[in-house]
């Protein structure tokens, strides 16, 4: 069963009940989750806690074996089948709606900085050549990087290749962001420089979902900390709640491995 819906109040993300096995090893096991208009929400875990592939399923990268996953507006109930044509559709829809931001950048080598910015609008949106341009120019600038219009991935250091692929998760003009760990690949003395950009975006408002270890981003800029566990959600509270004097004893143990 699939529905959409445009109504506004509908929170960006709400999943109810997900599931997803990888052969015996269970993923997710029952995770209920919702986030509202710009809200930042932290999700936090050990290795293997079901965090990625929670995002990845948001946007169907993954294919959750069962639960009933809303996003932006856009309802689709997994059964463990393969998707049909209808929910093809559909899940097109959240793809033109969201966006994500990887680990390990994912842009395209061959093509400039500019140029990975301005790809989705000119073959998803067929924007004219020339607004497309001028909007990538401008993203470029957003992220601090307006002199690298015309550099190549190669010639970027991390923060620059990962502040690229936030300037083209922006291109679509996205009602969500899906950050995995968009930092743990870079040295620290680059992070700050992407995480700028991140506090900036949440605020303007940018609703984001975000998997990561930075204790401090989540502290200042996240409206919640999820910590995941098992494949469920042990925790979901506001950080000054999941950080201070009444944390539950895992979160405490889990953070100080951190420090």
């Amino acid at each position: 069963m699939t529905t959409t819906s445009t109504n506004d109040q509908t929170p960006p993300v709400q999943v109810r009940g997900l599931s997803k096995r990888f052969g015996q090893l269970q993923v997710l096991a029952g995770v209920d989750l919702a986030v509202q208009r710009g809200e930042v929400v932290v999700l936090m875990g050990p290795s293997g806690s079901g965090k990625t592939t929670l995002i990845r399923c948001l946007n169907f990268l993954e294919l959750a074996d069962a639960g009933s996953i809303g996003v932006c507006g856009v309802q689709v109930r997994r059964g463990g089948k393969p998707l049909s044509r209808a929910e093809q559709h559909l899940v097109r829809q959240i793809r033109l709606r969201t966006a994500m931001v990887f680990q390990s950048f994912n842009l395209f080598p061959h093509m400039t900085a500019l140029e990975n910015v301005t790809i989705g609008p000119l073959t998803v949106q067929r924007v004219a050549p020339a607004q497309a341009r001028d909007q990538g120019l401008a993203l470029l600038a957003k992220v601090g990087l307006a002199d690298k219009a015309n550099a190549y991935p190669g010639t970027l250091s991390g923060g620059q290749k990962q502040r690229v692929a936030i300037a083209r998760a922006l291109a679509l003009q996205p009602e969500l962001i899906l950050f995995d760990e968009p930092t743990s690949a870079l040295d620290p003395e680059l992070r700050d420089d992407v995480l700028a950009v991140m506090r900036d975006l949440a605020a303007e408002g940018m609703t984001m979902l975000v998997v990561t270890h930075e204790t401090r981003f989540a502290r200042e800029v996240a409206d919640r900390v999820v910590f995941m566990e098992g494949g469920t959600i042990v925790v979901d509270a506001p950080p000054e709640q999941f950080f201070g004097d009444g944390a539950s004893e895992r979160c405490r143990q889990f953070l100080g491995r951190l420090n």
